[in-house]
């Protein structure tokens, strides 16, 4: 179940820096409104499953996913470009939250 409220926290962060985006600089007020429904979703999300799983796990998992699912949408929908120093390092995050998340044991 842990596991669940981490990957709603996630939905929840990536569709709320989405909404950033969509802001421009928070001059638009439907998608302001929106990034700060979805943080409070993602941060309440990410805290209920951090009753079950260890911080440096979950918070990794969190961000890491966060970062590279953000970078696949900018590069889908906002035209970002991609270069190979962008995919290697996306593929460095990736490694590094799979690394923590198999270098020790989660209670949840």
């Amino acid at each position: 179940m842990a596991y669940m409220w981490l990957a709603l926290a996630i939905l929840f962060e990536v569709c709320g820096t989405t909404f950033m985006k969509l802001s421009e600089g928070y001059t638009r007020l439907g998608p302001t409104i929106a990034v700060a429904v979805f943080y409070i979703l993602s941060f309440g999300s990410l805290g209920i499953s951090l009753k079950n799983l260890q911080v440096s796990i979950a918070y990794a998992i969190w961000s890491g996913v966060g970062m590279v699912l953000i970078a696949v949408i900018g590069i889908l929908f906002f035209k970002e470009d991609l270069n190979w120093m962008k995919a290697v390092c996306l593929m460095l995050i990736i490694a590094g939250v799979m690394g923590l998340q198999f270098s020790g044991n989660t209670h949840g």
